[in-house]
Formats: C-alpha cells, sequence, structure tokens
C-alpha cells in the first residue's frame, strides 16, 4: 500500500519537473544605418572612400541583424563582399528586383536561419511598384522572418525609408506599416528598423511609438548614449538633438544598450550622411 501510493507521487513529481518551462535570457544586437546612396557628386565622401570605413565599422560593432536604407545593388553586394559572414535581404524600389535603392537588411548567416521575406511599397497600391500619397519618391519597407538556429527564437524584422517630402505620406506610410506588422507578424516578436525623416516631435513618430505593440529603444534603454542627432550632412561638426533614425521594439525585447555612433575616420570625415543606431536587447526563450 505504502509502495503504492509512494509510486504515485514519484510519477506526480516527475510529471511536474518535466512541465517545468525554463526561460533564458539571451542578447541580439541590433541597428540601423543610412549608408548613403553611392552619388558621382559626392566626391571626397565617394563610396569607394567611404565604404571601408563604414564596413569595418560595422564588424567592429558586431550587429547581429541591421536594417541600411538608400543602398544601390552594388553597394550591397560591396557589402557582401567584405562582410561574408551576412547575407541580405530586400528589394530595389523602383522594380523589386535590383533596381533603386534597397531598404535591405543584414543578418549573421551562422546565426540565424531566414524563413521569410518580404516587401512593400509605401502607397495605396503596395504590392507593385508605385509612389503613396504626397511622396516625392517611391518608398517600400522590407520584411524577414527569422530564426536564431541555436535557440529556435523566431522574430520579425522590418526595415524602411519614409519619404524626405510627403508629410501625408510620411504619416500614411507609419499607419501602413503597423497594420502590415499585425497583418504578417501579429503576437510574434518584433522589431521595426529605418530613417523616417521624422524627428522625435513629429505626428507621424508618435503614431508609431504610441502604437499597441511597439516602443522607440531610445525611451526603453537603460543605458543612452547620443552625443547627437541621427542625420550629419557630412559634417561630424554639427550637433543636434533630432533623431531621425529609429529602432521600434515589441514588448518581448527589452532595450538595454542605446548608442547613436559618431566615429569618424580621416581627419573627422564621417562614412555615412547619418550615423548608425545600435541598441543590444534581451529577449527570452523556452528550453
Amino acid at each position: 500500500m505504502y509502495l503504492s501510493a509512494f509510486k504515485k507521487i514519484l510519477v506526480v513529481a516527475l510529471l511536474v519537473l518535466g512541465s517545468r518551462v525554463e526561460l533564458a535570457a539571451q542578447m541580439m544586437k541590433v541597428a540601423t544605418y543610412n549608408i548613403r546612396y553611392d552619388n558621382p557628386q559626392d566626391t571626397v565622401n565617394g563610396w569607394r572612400q567611404r565604404m571601408p570605413h563604414l564596413v569595418n565599422l560595422i564588424r567592429f560593432q558586431d550587429f547581429d541583424v541591421f536594417g541600411t536604407q538608400e543602398g544601390l545593388y552594388h553597394q550591397l553586394q560591396d557589402m557582401t563582399r567584405q562582410m561574408p559572414s551576412y547575407a541580405y535581404t530586400g528589394a530595389g524600389r523602383d522594380d523589386g528586383k535590383q533596381a533603386g535603392e534597397f531598404s535591405a537588411i543584414f543578418y549573421k548567416k551562422d546565426k540565424y536561419q531566414l524563413l521569410k521575406q518580404g516587401t512593400f511599397w509605401l502607397s495605396p497600391t503596395g504590392a507593385v511598384p508605385s509612389k503613396g500619397w504626397d511622396a516625392a519618391l517611391p518608398r517600400v519597407c522590407s520584411w524577414s522572418q527569422l530564426r536564431e538556429k541555436k535557440t529556435g527564437f523566431t522574430f520579425y524584422f522590418f526595415n524602411t525609408h519614409f519619404d524626405h517630402v510627403g508629410t501625408e505620406a510620411r504619416k500614411e506610410s507609419a499607419r501602413l506599416i503597423l497594420s502590415k506588422v499585425k497583418e504578417l507578424a501579429g503576437p510574434t516578436p518584433t522589431i521595426l528598423t529605418g530613417d523616417f525623416n521624422i524627428d522625435q516631435r513629429n505626428e507621424s513618430y508618435t503614431i508609431l511609438n504610441t502604437a499597441s505593440n511597439l516602443r522607440d529603444a531610445y525611451q526603453l534603454a537603460q543605458v543612452v548614449y547620443a552625443p547627437s542627432g541621427t542625420f550629419n550632412d557630412f559634417n561630424s561638426q554639427s550637433k543636434t538633438d533630432a533623431r531621425i533614425d529609429h529602432i521600434f521594439l515589441s514588448p518581448a525585447f527589452k532595450a538595454t544598450r542605446y548608442g547613436i555612433l559618431t566615429e569618424t575616420y580621416g581627419g573627422g570625415k564621417t562614412p555615412s550622411d547619418h550615423y548608425p543606431v545600435a541598441v543590444e536587447v534581451q529577449y527570452t526563450v523556452q528550453k
């Protein structure tokens, strides 16, 4: 009788132990970087001169996943040749293939598996190349669903570049992206990066930052390093508090460190006319 009762207790204990869920904290370093398109008129700030410094900055910072804006196809190819541990996804905004600027997403190939990817245009006809509302140019948002190979943690990464002219286009683009995040990612952990061409005081920024599922990492981070705003116009001496490049996080991510990286080279030159924004985030996975 006593032996039978002991066996029952043992079985229950084993079931309880087997059903325990252990949570392990993980860290990811994400970034957004407008790398400036290869403009022949940039002369001393030309792509060939600054590309090695831009790549070295990325390699030293060791980003896990990062979004870029303005990169043309040959620029992205240059970067992957210099950074063979990364792959990228995205599409040119002019034709959905290789023409025009990309909002590309780079990720470490050995760490992440690409599950799904796509690009939509910031317009009412987002499935095809198009300009939206009062935008001066066609604009896109590219997205990827990535799976961390070691833990199985799956998340979505969206990356975009809002129009620099259209006020209505920026507001509607914010609303469209929030709708697409809900449609594509649902409750799955999500990161949104980009050059939004709006600072933290803008109405379109507020639309994004007051959404139910996204918050600006700048406001969430425990440690913030922001010696300047994010646009420098190739002038490292200019200072502003305006942040137009942003990283938004869903609640699954805890921002621990936020930085606007103001490194220069060659006596004060900047690798791009924007500074990269980097954020270290923590998240938990079931073991």
